[in-house]
């Protein structure tokens, strides 16, 4: 008990530390966030009334970046399967799973924007860009996320069927996956709606989706116009994650 409570004080410290020292190396003015107040009101005056006639924009935008996120989402599941599975050191020996963890630990330090400018610059503009970024971007932490719940379920009928002689197919068949499925469910889920959110940005870097528009009216000082756009982005991202609620309780 006394060794915690050492160590729970020296986490607090650090944690302490840390604020303070970010607070005094910070150029952080709050006299220049109140003289910003004049000219955020203004900037969003000139964003209201928004202007209805960019619907056709909108729902085109729109579509386009709900399909980056769900093929980007298809494409993240399926390569976090074969490597969640690597990266579990339930299922592998460890220098396999130590390996294919770095690896994941790697992806998931890479940041999405760069990943779609590369790929913007690989294959061009439009869509695919943008699915091949979320992809990679989204498999990650999808991948990590499976390996946690392998390594997260009970002992015992995997060590039953182990007894039998039954291989690591058949373990996580019989054994891991009626166990974990509830969690995958779920945070498959779950990064799919971050996925969407995300996908909203890419189209700053050409990478398709509803983002190109905001950029363009943005740009051209069309504020009533990326007003209408940013309405249709926040009602978007408001049922998605409505339904998200629902399926999450549905697998909890």
């Amino acid at each position: 008990m006394r060794f915690r409570g050492i160590g729970g004080f020296a986490a607090s410290t650090l944690v302490a530390g840390a604020i303070l020292w970010s607070f005094m190396t910070t150029d952080v003015e709050f006299s220049r966030l109140l003289s910003a107040g004049p000219r955020i009101a203004e900037f969003l005056g000139r964003m209201f009334p928004p202007d209805p006639t960019v619907m056709r924009e909108i729902m085109k935008g729109g579509a386009e970046t709900l399909r980056i996120s769900i093929l980007g989402s298809l494409g993240a599941v399926v390569l976090s399967a074969p490597l969640g599975i690597l990266a579990s050191e339930t299922m592998v020996s460890p220098p396999l799973y130590r390996t294919v963890r770095t690896l994941l630990a790697f992806i998931r330090a890479i940041p999405l924007i760069l990943v779609a400018m590369l790929m913007v610059g690989a294959v061009g503009l439009g869509p695919l860009p943008g699915i091949i970024a979320v992809a990679f971007h989204a498999t990650g932490m999808l991948a990590k996320f499976y390996a946690e719940a392998i390594d997260g379920v009970s002992r015992a009928p995997i060590a039953a069927l182990e007894s039998a002689g039954a291989g690591p197919l058949a373990r996580l068949r019989h054994a891991i996956w009626p166990q974990m499925a509830p969690v995958i469910a779920r945070d498959t889920i779950f990064r799919f709606e971050l996925n969407l959110r995300e996908s909203l940005i890419l189209g700053i870097v050409g990478a398709g989706g509803i983002g190109f528009y905001i950029q363009t009216y943005v740009r051209s000082f069309q504020y009533d116009k990326a007003a209408s756009v940013t309405l249709a982005v926040i009602i978007m991202v408001v049922a998605i994650e409505a339904i998200n609620v629902a399926l999450r309780r549905r697998f909890a």
